[in-house]
């Protein structure tokens, strides 16, 4: 329920900007002063911010770090939709500017090539001379940087493969090529070709010397999405009769035993009559590592469904598994697309996943199919129920049962990579199943650590993770709340592998870093390799509110790169060079990149929004506070900006559950949110803004929030630093729904804000999530409002939380809002809070967008919900005039 602000960058035609050739444009003359002056706007009085200003902002986003470290792409991107796109050396910080620029390659040490539109954007790097080139759709560098491919497609006449040398000299020209893909490895490509309306298959090899090689010619069947092994030793592809027809057949092509082979659905044995292949996101052509088998879509044929009755009534079963609007969006197995699996060599077909086991995870040497059924324990009152998994043999089909009635929490069932093992996680330990031996074994039930805890807002418990195996399947890496473990598949021995515990520093390793993390695997997850022989880099958050990186290696004590009171990420590694480049941000500093080789200090290599200097701006501090049960809690809190001591201000108190971990989040200021709030908004009008951390608790999720936020507040209050008859409350989803019952439990706001909440958890409970199809009961169990029980088993849990029961006990001015097209939370549980408020004549006002849902998207409804929030609060907590929609909706 949680909402990330997301900018929508759109493509911007700016050809005036080609003269960036052989120097920095005028444009970057002006901007780099910005960057580098570290006095920028510390002469004279800083500015105030105002809605006028806003615009000036953009989002720092790192793009890529060339290999040897000599340079680096990042982008800014603004709600304006003008991004640009830069390439700056990181010693000398030369600088080159592509406005509307993506699809970005560093090739070597010496190129870079990125499009705009159908435009190639090539930059010789040494020289500084760049090079347009028109109508190109595709673009690829050989692995040695020696050859750029080139498909161009002009609006008009045919469409041509073109290798070439970077510098400009052409090496071979093919015509007719529709499409082409580069191998893996980058040393060949497969290309689909037509000439005199027949069609052909090309390999062309991109070694010294440039060898095409048909793979099959004069066809009239057209080949599309080529897909390559990922050593890039064979490929495969669809064929069609026309380009939009049905596929009707695959190929197979081995480039140590150069063979082709095919596969017919209408002559292979075993093929489904009824079924047809297609082409699916979630089952996508892939071949396995042994080169042997190629996995797929299929689909059963629509023709042969049942037909339907003249009528449309929905038919909403009491005794079906799943209600209705659940099963037509989730349910309909027999209309899914399963797995399948051909064996080229041996031309054999096999079914994979069924009606009856529609969800399949493969082990890692793709020998074996765990196979699952979603609906095998409903109905049941969970976001989604445990099932049984079941071990399948692909060469022989035997099928074992694997775990009966377990967890669907899809990355705590990791197959090794070797596919000598599965783990998974039960009754609060690591599991391993041995494929070999059919044997289970609970690999930390001597480790005297927790290795589950909270992980996701609003959600239970759960495993702290599994990262991956090291090699050969010899470990599985495993996550306690601080550290990363080893532990041998049998459970007979474990190591802790770093020390953070004692430092209080959690170390995760980087789902991204060198290409370690886990990876879709059909309807779960697969891990690389990790080498504990090498070293690694470790992620690192501490609890004091700290991030960073740190290295590691075996039998050595991790050591920080780079460490301290922010918020540091993106974090990219040049293992060669021993170069790293990161983006690093406070609350009142905009996100920078820095760059730092070996062990030399790191230096500053772009500076985002460095007007930011010509303004007055807030600061952050974590605070630390206790409910009153005693427990520790913490949270963020934001400075006004011109901060003076001897005044006491207003006060907003933002709501969700825990926030503590935005302490070093720079925010930029905007008007378009999808919320209505945004932090540096309000420190820039003199306000203070709070974020407390909230521990919910089982059975009482509205006073346990209640109990924190009033807490935390008067720590603050404690503190003279804000002034106790002007705090303000706001949130949004679950935080509307907090917002809306703390007012019910406490007179101390003085104004109230809830978005999208919901207000009567009773009748709540018995709607459906339009959008999941679900029924709603599922948020209450060990979910989100943790009840675990239902209203009828107990009512009182749910009155005394419900923040309609309360309504009476208002006397906090309210602001609800809401989309009308909300079908995550029903926007008819505003309504009813606002009716009761109305019933109560209590002060509130309610705005609803049409043609909204959760979060507010459409940018004129976005300001629209912004200018009100700041105009309710600057009435109620600065004493302000009021606008003429409040005065004449509460007089």
């Amino acid at each position: 329920m949680m909402i990330q602000k997301k900018y929508k960058i759109n493509r911007v035609q700016i050809r005036t900007l080609d003269m960036l050739r052989l120097q920095l444009i005028p444009f970057l003359l002006f901007i780099l002063p910005l960057v580098t002056c570290p006095t920028w706007g510390q002469l004279g009085k800083k500015k105030q911010l105002t809605p006028s200003d806003y615009h000036l902002w953009g989002e720092l986003q790192f793009d890529k770090l060339a290999a040897d470290g000599k340079w680096a792409s990042y982008r800014m991107g603004y709600q304006s939709g003008e991004d640009t796109l830069f390439v700056r050396n990181t010693e000398s910080l030369k600088t080159y500017a592509f406005p509307a620029a993506n699809n970005t390659a560093f090739s070597g040490n010496k190129w870079f090539a990125c499009q705009i539109d159908q435009e190639l954007r090539l930059l010789n790097l040494i020289t500084g001379k760049l090079e347009t080139i028109a109508d190109v759709s595709q673009y690829a560098f050989s692995a040695d940087a020696s050859k750029l491919v080139l498909l161009k497609k002009p609006n008009t006449g045919e469409s041509t493969l073109v290798i070439r040398q970077p510098e400009g000299n052409v090496i071979e020209k093919i015509n007719g090529v529709s499409y082409f893909k580069i191998s893996p490895t980058a040393k060949e490509l497969v290309y689909s070709e037509n000439r005199d309306n027949k069609n052909a298959v090309g390999l062309l090899s991109l070694g010294k010397v440039c060898r095409n090689t048909f793979i099959i010619k004069n066809s009239d069947a057209n080949f599309h999405d080529f897909t390559w092994q990922d050593s890039g030793r064979a490929f495969a592809f669809f064929s069609r009769s026309a380009p939009d027809a049905p596929i009707d057949g695959i190929f197979y092509y081995n480039l140590d035993n150069k063979t082709v082979l095919s596969l017919d659905p209408k002559t292979q044995s075993g093929f489904p009559t009824d079924a047809n292949i297609v082409n699916n996101s979630s089952y996508r052509l892939s071949i396995s590592d042994d080169l042997q088998k190629v996995f797929f879509a299929i689909k059963s044929d629509p023709t042969q469904q049942q037909t339907k009755t003249d009528s449309d009534v929905e038919l909403w079963n009491g005794n079906a598994k799943w209600i209705y609007p659940m099963q037509q969006k989730w349910g309909q197995f027999q209309e899914y697309p399963h797995l399948a699996v051909w064996y080229p060599m041996e031309h054999r077909f096999e079914p994979i996943s069924t009606t009856a086991l529609p969800k399949v995870i493969l082990t890692g040497n793709q020998q074996y199919a765990i196979l699952s059924n979603p609906q095998d324990y409903e109905p049941q009152f969970e976001y989604e129920g445990p099932r049984d998994y079941y071990i399948v043999d692909l060469a022989t089909g035997e099928k074992n049962l694997l775990l009966r009635k377990h967890s669907t929490y899809s990355s705590d069932i990791l197959p090794s990579p070797c596919g000598k093992y599965i783990t998974y996680f039960k009754e609060k330990n690591w599991w391993v199943y041995d494929i070999a031996t059919k044997t289970h074994t609970n690999i930390t039930l001597n480790v005297m650590e927790k290795f589950e805890g909270k992980i996701q807002k609003l959600y239970d418990d759960s495993a702290f993770g599994n990262p991956g195996w090291s090699n050969n399947d010899n470990e599985i890496l495993i996550y306690d709340q601080f550290d990363i473990w080893a532990i041998k598949p049998d459970g007979t021995s474990y190591k802790r592998l770093t020390h953070g515990r004692e430092k209080q520093i959690q170390f995760r390793i980087p789902q991204t870093y060198n290409g370690v993390g886990l990876k879709e695997n059909f309807d779960g997850w697969k891990s690389n390799f990790i080498n504990l022989e090498k070293e690694l880099v470790l992620k690192a958050e501490g609890s004091d509110g700290q991030s960073g990186y740190f290295k590691w290696k075996s039998g050595y004590e991790e050591k920080p790169i780079v460490y301290g009171p922010h918020h540091i990420d993106q974090f990219t590694y040049s293992e060669k060079e021993q170069n790293f480049i990161y983006q690093e941000q406070n609350f009142d500093r905009s996100p920078q990149l820095m760059f730092q080789k070996g062990t030399v200090t790191p230096k500053l290599l772009f500076q985002s929004n460095p007007h930011q200097k010509k303004y007055s701006w807030g600061k952050s501090e974590l605070i630390e506070y206790r409910n009153s049960k005693g427990i520790h809690l913490k949270g963020a809190l934001f400075y006004p900006a011109d901060y003076n001591p001897q005044k006491k201000y207003p006060m907003i108190v933002h709501i969700y559950e825990k926030q503590s971990n935005e302490l070093h989040h720079y925010v930029n200021p905007s008007q378009f949110t999808e919320d209505g709030f945004n932090a540096t908004a309000f420190t820039t009008q003199g306000y203070f803004v709070l974020y407390p951390d909230i521990q919910l608790e089982i059975g009482n999720p509205g006073i346990a929030a209640a109990d924190c936020v009033v807490s935390a507040t008067k720590e603050i209050i404690s503190r003279g630093l804000v002034n106790p008859e002007k705090i303000g409350l706001i949130g949004h989803s679950f935080g509307g729904y907090e917002t809306s019952f703390i007012i019910t439990q406490t007179g101390l706001f003085a104004a109230a804000v809830a978005g999208a909440g919901i207000t009567d958890i009773n009748s709540f409970y018995l709607t459906v999530g339009w959008d999941t199809g679900k029924p709603d009961m599922w948020r209450f169990q060990n979910l989100q409002w943790q009840m675990n029980k239902s209203p009828f088993e107990d009512p009182q849990a749910f009155n005394r939380n419900s923040p309609v029961v309360g309504a009476d006990k208002i006397t906090t001015p309210l602001l609800l809002w809401a989309g009308k097209e909300d079908r995550h939370v029903d926007w008819h549980q505003s309504v009813e809070f606002y009716l009761a408020l109305r019933r109560l004549n209590k002060k509130h006002m309610m705005l609803l967008y049409p043609n909204e849902r959760h979060a507010i998207m459409k940018q004129t409804n976005q300001k629209d919900l912004f200018e009100r929030v700041q105009q309710w609060f600057r009435y109620y907590l600065k004493d302000e005039l009021p606008s003429s929609w409040i005065s004449q909706g509460i007089k």
